[in-house]
């Protein structure tokens, strides 16, 4: 029994003074605070500063009016008038609308053809052929939904002067008059439609992952470079049983991390006016679980690397990948279905649609319970992985780094 306690109180002492040494190696390592404290304070401003406006407005379009009619000129009016597309000019053939385009001067082309107005009098269809800018789809988005919403309402206009011009028309009140469906939208979780409304609620979380990760493995390998050095022995490594170890390191960068997770989650969404309207204390427990199991996955990811400038290709790498995994820039929906067993051993991947949920469109933590036991899962299955590699990594080293022995 004294045997049992013994290693109990070992166990929390391993803990205990991991934490500590936690927070010395740290704080006296420049490059880890550099990514565990600068990276989270300046990334989230950067990027919603470049992302605002969020709107894109004006945006310059080329006319090339073949019909010239009334009604014509009627159209490239209303076009004028909305409030993402702006006409630039009349172009006198296709041709020199794509010079101008080639010369950045507009970024789409209308082609109103000759029969337009007659297809109008006609009550056929009127085909107007757009051509539009692919190099960035804020632009063509912009100018699509434009088109689409101008669409409708000439559509609706057309319909409704035709209902008007039936013989039922003239002894029909002005009041009783036959109006079309209208419809009203309500964009949950993007209310402006704006592109860092839309992207920024989950980029903040694949912030706190990365860096965490990349903090992480480049603490590991500033071990490693020191058993390097010390015949497979780190110096500053504490002693005891591996768990309490590795448990004591996570929660020293846990603490750490806390203060920068309420100012990227709470603050930097109030400082720009982002989808904010999460309960503080849901969205904070859920990211808890994320951020213990990014720092053992970051953990487990420490063995691919022998030194501390090494954890950079596998941050650069890794970034695009768990972005496209995360869903924010391509549909879980409309993954492989690999892909969509792939991510989810991505901890943002479940950091992201639970924080979306969550402080986007108002959900509370039992609805995203889903997301929620899914990270406290990983937290779980990577911590005794963590422990597995580490101790792998620390046998390798002794055996590959030990000093020949003095005769």
């Amino acid at each position: 029994m004294s045997r049992i306690f013994s290693d109990i109180r070992q166990w929390w002492s391993t803990l205990y003074r991991s934490l500590l040494n936690g927070y010395r190696l740290t704080w006296r390592d420049k490059g880890v605070m550099l990514f565990f404290i600068a990276l989270p304070l300046l990334y989230p401003i950067t990027y919603t500063l470049i992302y605002n406006p969020e709107v894109v407005t004006d945006l310059p379009m080329a006319i090339v009016d073949n019909s010239r009619t009334a009604e014509s000129r009627k159209l490239a009016r209303m076009i004028d008038a909305t409030q993402y597309i702006g006409v630039a000019g009349y172009a006198s053939s296709l041709q020199e609308a794509k010079e101008w385009a080639k010369e950045r001067k507009v970024y789409s082309i209308l082609v109103i053809p000759e029969d337009y107005a007659r297809s109008i009098g006609r009550k056929e269809q009127a085909v107007l052929p757009l051509y539009t800018d692919m190099s960035l789809l804020l632009r063509y988005r912009s100018i699509l939904f434009a088109m689409t919403d101008l669409q409708l309402q000439l559509g609706a206009d057309i319909r409704a002067e035709a209902l008007d011009q039936t013989p039922a028309a003239i002894f029909t009140a002005p009041q009783e008059s036959v109006k079309g469906v209208d419809t009203q939208s309500f964009f949950l979780g993007d209310p402006t439609q704006g592109f860092a409304s839309f992207i920024m609620v989950g980029l903040v979380v694949l912030i706190l992952q990365q860096s965490a990760i990349l903090g992480v493995m480049m603490l590991a390998g500033g071990s490693r470079e020191r058993r390097r050095l010390n015949g497979g022995i780190d110096p500053d490594e504490v002693a005891g049983p591996m768990s309490a170890s590795i448990l004591g390191r996570a929660l020293a960068v846990f603490t750490i991390y806390m203060p920068l997770t309420v100012y990227i989650l709470h603050y930097v969404p109030m400082m720009f006016s982002l989808p904010h309207v999460g309960d503080p204390f849901d969205y904070l427990m859920f990211i808890a679980p994320m951020m213990l199991a990014s720092i053992f996955l970051g953990q487990i990811l420490s063995v691919m690397i022998s030194e501390r400038e090494s954890c950079f290709p596998v941050f650069v790498f890794t970034s695009i990948f768990f972005l496209f995994l995360s869903g924010l820039t391509w549909p879980h929906t409309a993954m492989n279905p690999l892909w969509s067993i792939v991510s989810g051993f991505v901890p943002a991947t479940w950091g992201v649609q639970g924080f979306v949920g969550i402080d986007a469109n108002g959900a509370s933590l039992a609805e995203m319970s889903t997301q929620y036991g899914m990270l406290w899962a990983l937290t779980v299955a990577y911590f005794i992985i963590a422990c597995v590699t580490e101790r792998w990594a620390r046998s390798y080293d002794r055996r590959h780094y030990r000093l020949p022995s003095v005769p």
